[in-house]
């Protein structure tokens, strides 16, 4: 298994949903489907009228990444390359996404609150910098820092400056053990009960009987767990589709088929998709403002 393949399988994952990001209506994304491939769609505001979803990438174009992917970009280019320090993350998080900054796109609550924090705090800024945010964008930083062999603790710490969410922490956790498992040669499947086992609460519950679901029925799962951003819906139904996925492209399209919050579970579903399968070329190719030679 290729370590990097982790950071590609997320920010292809993303690229390939962002077109479709936020729209939760399944029957609408059915019908889109009927007229070609949902993966990597140009974001088209009229897809959205009268349904029920949010119209956040009027400013991407097809292969570009969500703000989720920016974020596990930036992240991963930090660690990839010169090396990861949570200074320098905080720097490099404001270049993107602050006043001015290169990411010409939308932004979520935690990214507009960790944006404002810095503004205010400037120089003083706390380490974790993060709000205590129960939603994915933490998460963001899992897939980079794994590809860069970087510790357990180091990833967590990464994570706080996005989020200091115990919820987030936990599920951090869980995605960086298996991907650690799956490197040790241990199979996807054990991976994930393992990693869910040492998750508590309600996420660690809802994990937990995702892995339990033996019948392959994506749409309904998914709106049995729920279909937003936070992490006690989207983790397991990445758990339940990864539990079944037999390759990176069908799990990539499942997930967008299921709706929602795609982007946001794509940086768990495609990291781990990504070094279990492999990410195919043609897939990567199609993803821009990346550079793929670091690391």
């Amino acid at each position: 298994m290729i370590r990097h393949d982790a950071f590609s399988g997320a920010l292809v994952a993303d690229a390939a949903a962002m077109g479709l990001h936020w729209l939760y209506d399944q029957e609408q994304i059915k019908l889109i489907e009927a007229t070609g491939s949902l993966l990597f769609r140009q974001p088209d505001a009229t897809v959205f009228e009268g349904k029920r979803g949010h119209f956040a990438h009027a400013a991407r174009r097809t292969g570009q990444l969500s703000h989720y992917g920016e974020s596990a970009r930036v992240a991963g280019a930090l660690a990839l390359g010169n090396g990861y320090t949570t200074a320098a993350h905080q720097h490099e998080f404001m270049a993107s996404f602050g006043p001015c900054g290169s990411y010409h796109g939308y932004p979520d609550r935690p990214t507009k609150q960790l944006i404002a924090r810095m503004i205010l705090d400037g120089d003083e800024l706390a380490t974790p910098s993060g709000m205590d945010d129960d939603q994915m964008p933490a998460l963001c930083v899992v897939p980079g820092l794994f590809a860069a062999s970087a510790s357990e603790s180091t990833t967590l710490d990464a994570a706080g400056v996005i989020s200091t969410n115990a919820d987030v922490a936990q599920t951090t956790k869980a995605v960086y053990s298996v991907l650690s498992q799956l490197t040790s040669g241990v199979d996807l499947k054990s991976a994930l009960a393992t990693a869910a086992k040492d998750v508590s609460g309600e996420v660690g519950t809802q994990m937990r009987e995702a892995l339990t679901i033996d019948s392959y029925q994506p749409l309904e799962t998914a709106q049995h767990f729920g279909l937003a951003c936070y992490v006690r819906h989207a983790i397991p139904l990445t758990w339940y589709l990864l539990n079944h996925a037999s390759n990176f492209e069908s799990i990539v399209l499942d997930n967008i088929r299921c709706g929602g919050d795609c982007c946001g579970r794509s940086m768990a579903l495609g990291s781990i998709a990504g070094l279990a399968f492999g990410v195919p070329a043609e897939m990567r190719s199609k993803v821009s403002g990346v550079d793929w030679s670091i690391g």
